[in-house]
């Protein structure tokens, strides 16, 4: 069995899961503002003391790809890439939103399609369509929520799915009937069946040149203080 650990920090959740091929052994996650930094090498270390595992015990590292917030992405990569590099463990990258919307099948167990959301700010989410087979539909993309984000699917008497921290926000927004809105979020014990599948195929990143999917570039504002 394969000894895998699992970074997730997409979102505002910052989570570290250990899983021993299938299983998931341990997982530990801090939730709430933004501190991923501060946290994740403490979760990385509390999830190893918690399945009683050493580093150098470990077959791979993966991390969640994005999309999601730039900076959190951007901590759980050279998190991830750090690691690999110094225990020259391999990399996998496993899709964020894809993840999700397999755990939320795996809850939910229903027929339709699975819209799995990361809030990407005001009332837009990066998003993407998979049917119930975990099979992509519609590639990611930024969805601005609106009344009819998802009419033609609902016209045609699909069930809608939604899931994730922006499924939130379509709430007050989306028609009541045709939509289920699932309590799956982004957890780094999500991504142990798609970690595990691309570590029995050997499908790993290059280490020195992965980056993750940002799908847009950073809001990066310009300060207003004038320079004196």
């Amino acid at each position: 069995m394969a000894l895998l650990l699992h970074i997730e920090t997409a979102t505002d959740i910052c989570s570290v899961a250990l899983s021993d091929g299938p299983q998931l052994v341990a997982l530990q996650q801090a939730e709430g503002t933004f501190k991923h930094a501060s946290q994740i090498t403490l979760l990385i270390q509390q999830a190893l003391q918690q399945a009683a595992l050493q580093m150098q015990e470990i077959d791979a590292v993966a991390v969640s790809s994005g999309p999601g917030s730039y900076t959190s992405l951007r901590i759980g990569t050279a998190t991830a890439k750090g690691i690999c590099y110094a225990m020259d463990k391999p990399l996998i990258a496993v899709d964020t939103l894809r993840s999700l919307a397999l755990a939320c099948l795996q809850q939910e167990r229903e027929e339709g399609l699975y819209f799995p959301m990361i809030d990407a700010r005001r009332m837009e989410v990066y998003t993407a369509a998979y049917d119930s087979g975990n099979e992509l539909i519609q590639p990611a993309r930024a969805l601005i929520v609106e009344a009819d984000a998802f009419g033609q699917q609902r016209s045609a008497g699909l069930q809608v799915i939604l899931c994730g921290n922006g499924a939130d926000k379509c709430r007050t927004v989306l028609p009541d009937d045709g939509i289920l809105y699932s309590s799956v979020r982004c957890s780094a014990a999500h991504l142990i069946p798609l970690a595990l599948r691309a570590f029995e195929r050997g499908d790993f990143e290059d280490v020195a040149y992965y980056n993750p999917f940002y799908l847009k570039p950073p809001n990066i504002t310009t300060s207003k203080k004038k320079l004196l």
